[in-house]
């Protein structure tokens, strides 16, 4: 027993030394970006940034929102983001609930086509020439309509809706709730967890989704706000930010860096806000299938 103990304690304290230095590890890239953001372009040029900033200077982070076209962008983001999370949740919980019925004649057959789909993902010419077809090119839907469902959180959220109890389901049916009232009005109150879970999912899919909206997107009023972080540190535009204030050539990575802060900062902030929710509907939906 006192070596099992023994044991025991060496594999926690092993553990948290080892999850301390993973997230040091993640850690210092954002603090390094985040200290490079408030640095002096001298004091980036010449290395002398590390994780604490030198030259404390707030010149980049005006140099990018006094930026119309940053602004611009960080709307169309936060719309696509609200959006388009809110569209998704509505479909998956929707599909998911039909899916969670044992009585739904050709349910396995479905759920075997959903799991198909994330092994054998749509190839990217005949993606593009459909959302051509539909007429969805240079618009926001091209950004939402082709992802609305997400085979993994689908079967998360089937998961979860098998867990909650048939009987308030027929004591809803009783008392004369339709199958789309019972699932408004028992089951989504009941799937608050699920629900943070997969629209924390669907909501970073749409911050940092920039790849669709370089394939669909050609009108520069539309590109979201991870295009322009593209733009800006793969093709070193960043003469419209610099010409917004009054700095030189030496603040261009110091530039860049505020504007991945403020790309990154937002969505950061939504976690603490569901982590509660998070982590019960993360493990709920994966007790039982």
């Amino acid at each position: 027993m006192i070596k099992e103990h023994t044991s025991r304690r060496i594999f926690i304290y092993g553990n948290y030394l080892f999850l301390t230095l993973t997230s040091l590890v993640m850690l210092l890239p954002f603090l390094h970006i985040f200290a490079g953001s408030l640095s002096s372009g001298s004091a980036i040029s010449q290395g002398r940034v590390s994780v604490i900033p030198v030259d404390w200077t707030f010149i980049n982070y005006q140099a990018v929102l006094k930026n119309a076209a940053i602004w611009k962008s960080f709307g169309v983001t936060v719309l696509l983001t609200v959006g388009g999370t809110a569209f998704n949740l509505f479909f998956t919980s929707l599909m998911a609930y039909g899916l969670s019925k044992n009585e739904l004649k050709g349910r396995s057959l479905i759920l075997m086509l959903i799991v198909f789909t994330m092994i054998f993902q749509v190839p990217l010419i005949p993606g593009y020439l459909l959302v051509k077809a539909l007429g969805m090119l240079n618009t926001l839907w091209a950004l939402i309509i082709p992802g609305t469902i997400s085979a993994f959180n689908l079967i998360i959220m089937v998961s979860f809706f098998r867990q909650i109890p048939e009987g308030l389901v027929e004591a809803a049916r009783i008392d004369g709730c339709d199958e789309y009232r019972t699932w408004w009005r028992i089951v989504l109150p009941l799937s608050l967890p699920s629900l943070s879970t997969i629209g924390l999912f669907y909501a970073v899919g749409h911050w940092n989704g920039y790849f669709s909206a370089i394939m669909y997107i050609r009108d520069p009023s539309l590109f979201p706000l991870q295009v322009k972080l593209r733009q800006l540190l793969v093709e070193s535009d960043t003469e419209s930010l610099m010409q917004s204030v009054n700095v030189t050539l030496q603040s261009m990575e110091g530039i860049k860096m505020a504007t991945i802060m403020v790309a990154t900062i937002p969505i950061l902030l939504i976690y603490p806000l569901l982590q509660k929710h998070f982590i019960k509907g993360a493990m709920l939906g994966s007790v039982k299938g």
